[in-house]
């Protein structure tokens, strides 16, 4: 089964902002590495 890695990033992290808002500038950050790396990669 294969996921799309922007769509499953995207639904934990609006996840964890719905349970702690505070983290939102944190969980932005992280997203946007990760969606760079995995841009890097492929």
């Amino acid at each position: 089964m294969y996921i799309n890695a922007n769509a499953f990033l995207s639904l934990i992290a609006g996840i964890l902002i719905l349970i702690r808002p505070a983290l939102l500038n944190y969980i932005i950050a992280i997203y946007l590495i990760i969606i760079g790396v995995l841009g890097l990669i492929r």
